[in-house]
């Protein structure tokens, strides 16, 4: 059975990395027979995934003007309103591996958490026309960002495979029967443990992910974190290690980070790790946290995953969902409207110092099961594909 994943946009997204990463490893460990292939937006980011049986360049294409193509499309466009035959040529280079796969994953986690998505919409019918199954694996989805192309689009799968009970629920009130329940598959992603950098204390070292996303989102959050930053330093002992997890050009953690590196510095206490670190690496250094503050989902999932106690700034319906379902409710997840709060930061902080043995303990308890939930997606998988 030949599966490729597609809408993945490149491993300098270790989020992207770690679904793909992960996905491969479970797909393979249960189903003997598969053999999984990507296409990628940035194939070169994506080499160190080694156990994929092929890694397909699926960057979008322009069409030139004024060719025979740009021409149709115009005329397509301007008189009928159909931009499909432009989006299919411009998703060429995913498309015309269509053919030659049994099943088709739509990877992307939370691609449609930012609008309509046109591109997909024509890749997702192109599947469907070559009679291939279509899965759209580890999603969040929230309400709000479901608009009647949406919902149009979601009905083309054979299969939805939503990551959290948010989602799910939110699905099947939308009427949708091809929805199941499982966990994002980077709760079961395998770490690599690599030398401690100079200034972390064993056991005793907390981890801050931020994101240009979020900050922009919330301008006032980063002075917010600065006070969140001098609260740890003047409260406890602790070491502050700044974590990136997204390197990509105009959406760059490290360059978010690196400004609060410069300034605490020399407090001697304030630590920032490299920006050229894969996603099993980021997991290895997060898993040795006593605590972690993050961002970034991916990067609260390698805490989770490893229960180290996390608090969650300013994210989406997936980190809701996914804290809902460890700890049955929304457990230290602060709001894009609370971050800005110092306040509230520090108030969260503080609580997850307060109950750090009462969090592990429940992490310890439920993560077992989440790392399951994981694995019942490949079982959905293999249901569909029998």
């Amino acid at each position: 059975m030949k599966i490729m994943m597609f809408a993945h946009g490149g491993s300098l997204n270790r989020g992207c990395e770690a679904i793909v990463r992960s996905s491969t490893n479970i797909i393979k460990e249960k189903l003997h027979d598969a053999k999984v292939y990507l296409v990628s937006g940035k194939p070169d980011t994506d080499k160190s995934m080694t156990k994929l049986d092929g890694i397909f360049d699926g960057s979008s294409r322009r069409i030139k003007k004024y060719s025979y193509d740009w021409f149709r499309s115009s005329f397509k466009v301007k008189l009928f309103k159909d931009e499909s035959f432009a989006f299919r040529k411009m998703e060429g280079n995913t498309i015309k591996h269509i053919k030659n796969m049994d099943v088709l994953l739509s990877v992307g986690g939370d691609n449609y958490c930012y609008g309509d998505q046109p591109a997909l919409y024509e890749i997702d019918k192109k599947v469907k026309e070559e009679g291939k199954k279509l899965v759209l694996w580890g999603c969040s989805i929230g309400e709000e960002d479901m608009s009647e192309r949406t919902l149009e689009d979601l009905k083309l799968f054979d299969l939805i495979l939503a990551r959290e009970s948010l989602t799910y629920n939110m699905l099947k009130n939308k009427g949708l029967n091809n929805v199941k329940l499982c966990a994002d598959p980077a709760f079961t992603m395998e770490k690599e443990e690599l030398e401690f950098p100079e200034g972390w204390q064993e056991g005793n070292t907390v981890g801050l992910n931020f994101s240009p996303l979020v900050w922009n989102r919330n301008k006032n959050s980063q002075a917010a974190v600065r006070e969140l930053i001098n609260h740890i330093l003047h409260t406890t002992n602790m070491t502050v290690a700044l974590t990136p997890h997204v390197v990509v050009d105009g959406n760059n953690d490290y360059e978010v980070l690196n400004k609060y590196y410069e300034e605490f510095k020399n407090t001697g206490r304030v630590i920032i790790l490299p920006d050229h670190l894969n996603a099993i690496q980021y997991k290895g250094y997060i898993a040795r946290m006593r605590f972690f503050i993050g961002a970034r989902t991916h990067a609260t999932i390698a805490a989770y995953s490893n229960c180290v106690p996390t608090m969650v700034l300013g994210y989406s319906i997936k980190s809701k969902g996914i804290a809902k379902d460890l700890f049955g409710e929304e457990k230290l997840v602060l709001g894009i409207e609370e971050i800005s709060n110092s306040n509230k930061l520090k108030a969260a902080f503080d609580e997850m110092v307060r109950e750090e043995e009462e969090i592990k303990q429940k992490l310890k308890d439920t993560v077992p099961h989440i790392k399951n939930m994981s694995y019942k997606a490949v079982e959905y998988l293999s249901e569909l594909v029998k």
